[in-house]
This record gives structure tokens, sequence and C-alpha cells, in this order.
């Protein structure tokens, strides 16, 4: 087992087998790089989640006056997760094209 191979199995919780395991240096990187992404992408996730939870939760309680106040750091926190690629652009715009159809009826 190649010196790499062995820091790489030390530093995972779970042991790896051998033929799964990235056999070059810059597979190793990557391995690295994708797990920072990945809970970088999560995070991302989860702030758009909650953003439109926190929206849809003012309009079922029809309260316009904050709902409006709202709408623009919605749309902006949209457009920021769309820009990185977690969701993608069509689903952002559509997304907030309902919200303010909704706010329109309250």
């Amino acid at each position: 087992m190649s010196k790499i191979k062995k820091i790489l199995t030390m530093s995972c919780s779970k042991v790896i087998p051998s033929r799964l395991m990235a056999n070059t240096k810059s597979a190793i990187k990557r391995i690295r790089r994708i797990k920072k992404q990945t809970s970088v992408n999560k995070a991302r996730k989860s702030r758009y989640k909650i953003a439109l939870k926190k929206m849809n939760g003012l309009i079922e309680n029809k309260d316009k006056k904050k709902a409006l106040a709202y709408l623009p750091k919605l749309n902006s926190e949209l457009m920021k997760i769309a820009k990185t690629g977690v969701i993608k652009k069509g689903n952002a715009s559509r997304n907030i094209s309902r919200i303010t159809r909704k706010i329109g009826t309250l």
C-alpha cells in the first residue's frame, strides 16, 4: 500500500476498498475538493429552502406587508444560489414569479 493510500484510509471514517480508492495524486486532491464543495452546496441548498419556507409562511399568515418587504431579499438569495449552479436560473425565476403572484392575490 502506498503512502498516499495509507493517509487517505486513515483520514476517512470508514475503510475504503483499494479498488475504489483514488490512485493518482490529482484524483486524491479532487476527492478533497469535492468533499469541501459538497458541504458548500448543501449549505447553499439549505439557505434556498429556508428562504422559500420563510416566504411561504408569510403568505400563509396573509402578512402582505412583511411578504413584500422580504420579496427583494428572497429574489436576491435565489439568484445568488442560481448563479452558483446549485439550482437552475429558470427554477429560481419560476419560484419568484409564483410567489409574486401569490402575494398579489393576498
